[in-house]
Parts: C-alpha cells; structure tokens; sequence
C-alpha cells in the first residue's frame, strides 16, 4: 500500500482486473479529483522548499534508482516523468545529467504546482495536465528515459494501457524505469510492531477510500462526505513485467529491496526491518 491510502478494513473492495474502458476513466477521473484536494494541502505549500532544493543541486532521487541508473542519465537528453506529481523527482533528473524534463500528471494542481517551480528555476521543462493514457501523441518516440514510481502504479486500472503508452514515448534503444512499493506490502497491516496479515488478496484488489492518512497529507479540512473517492490497484510484479514485454519492451533489470522510499511500517520492531522486499525496480528497453 503506498504512503497515501492507509490498510482500512471498512475499505470498499472491487474487482480491478475485470473494469471496462468506462469504468477506468470514472475512476481515474475521481482520482484527479481526489489529488487535486489532497495537493493543494499538501504539495502547494512545499512549492518554495523544492525550488530551493533543486536549486541547490540535489537530487530526490532514491540510491537503489541511481544503482542502475548513474550511467545512463548523464546521456539523456529527454526523460518523460509520468504522474510526475508536483514535479520534484523530475526536476532532480535534470540535476542528475538529464538535458529536458517533461512531467505528465493527472492533477491540476500538482502540474501547477510544478510549472511555477520550473519557471522560478528557469529550468528546461514541460508539463502536460492530462491521463497517462491520453499522453500527447506528439510526444511519441522523443523519450530515451521515462522515469515512474514512488506510489504512482496503484494509480493506473489499465496497466497494458500504461505500457503502451510507455512503448510509444520511447525512442528505440530508449528505456523506462520502475521504482516503486512492492506489492507484497499490502499483505502486511502498517499499525503493527509484527508483521500481522491484513486480509488483502495478492492478486484480485483494487481499494477505494476517501481522507488521507495522517501520516502522508493528514485533515485537508473538507469534511469526508464531500471529498472524492480515490481508487487504488495492487498490481503484483509478474503483471507488471508481462504488461511491459506485451508492449514490445525487453526488461533488463529486475530488483526486489529491503530499502523503502517512505516510512511504511513506522511501528515495526527494528529487528524486522528488512525481512520483507519494500521495493521493487524494473528497467525495460525499446529494441
């Protein structure tokens, strides 16, 4: 489960992988309405710390990213940042040897959020406000790196959609890297200093809730009657890894780590920390 959605059981539970063409719009569509809430309390007011971040040279990006990465971002003149978000990742590309960004995002907000801090830097990038699958057809074949992760596949209900997407973004030779929560941490309930099964099925989830966990955005002050629902996938690996083969993509790299990108399981007892993978990386290429 990533940083925004919390183990609930009065959770509602629906079927993912039997959703139409229809029902994936409805429900990406109450996604972006849910972001655009939970962005402005808790992206927009960041916006200043991250153009000083940037600005100062570092980087967000995570060290098991950078393992398989170092040698290729310095030679990428564009990298596509899908559900960028408010745009920090993305922009540390740039300070990592990247020559052009360009986030892609579903949430008004965030990619507003992300163009003030572009503009303020003077930096070289674009964003686009738009569903990943409805990624600008003039974009296709100028990526040698589309870059994704940190929480953002639960987000998508059509992963051969997001492949192809992917696929046609890409420059042959070019590549796509995952870096995102290993879907057997939706298994484990976050509230505990064990690790306690949380009933969740590994291969037929998709949840819905409204709110956010105090841990991540908190109260936005809206009541929760009024606030969109948010719809989230567990996707297990071996989907995802068949959705980027089906979509022409040889993956090179496979990588399942202990290491985490936010506090998952902030109660679990120091001697089980790194018992179970908190992450996994994929790294694919356009022959």
């Amino acid at each position: 489960m990533n940083e925004s959605e919390q183990p609930d059981p009065s959770q509602d539970r629906l079927e993912a992988f039997a959703a139409d063409e229809r029902e994936i719009r409805a429900r990406h569509e109450s996604n972006r309405r849910g972001w655009n809430e939970g962005a402005a309390h808790g992206y927009t007011p960041m916006v200043e710390d991250t153009i000083a971040f940037i600005r100062q040279g570092k980087s967000n990006l995570h060290p098991v990213e950078r393992s398989y990465l170092a040698s290729i971002l310095p030679g990428c003149s564009l990298a596509i940042h899908l559900q960028c978000a408010s745009g920090k990742d993305t922009l540390s590309l740039l300070n990592e040897g990247v020559k052009k960004v360009i986030g892609i995002d579903i949430s008004d907000v965030q990619i507003e959020n992300a163009r003030r801090t572009s503009e303020a830097l003077g930096a070289p990038a674009e964003w686009y406000r738009c569903d990943v699958l409805d990624a600008p057809a003039a974009l296709n074949g100028t990526a040698d790196l589309v870059y994704t992760g940190r929480g953002a596949l639960c987000w998508m209900h059509d992963l051969d959609g997001w492949a192809g997407v992917i696929a046609r973004l890409l420059k042959p030779g070019g590549c796509v890297s995952v870096f995102d929560d290993h879907p057997v941490t939706w298994l484990f309930r976050q509230d505990t200093p064990d690790y306690q099964f949380s009933n969740t099925d590994y291969f037929h989830t998709c949840a819905s809730s409204v709110g956010w966990p105090e841990t991540y955005i908190g109260d936005i002050g809206t009541p929760l009657e009024k606030q969109a629902r948010k719809y989230e996938c567990l996707w297990p690996i071996a989907s995802v890894f068949q959705a980027l083969t089906r979509a022409g993509l040889t993956v090179v790299h496979l990588g399942e780590h202990p290491e985490p990108y936010w506090e998952m399981f902030p109660h679990l007892k120091p001697e089980l920390r790194g018992m179970i993978p908190q992450t996994f990386s994929i790294l694919a290429v356009k022959k």
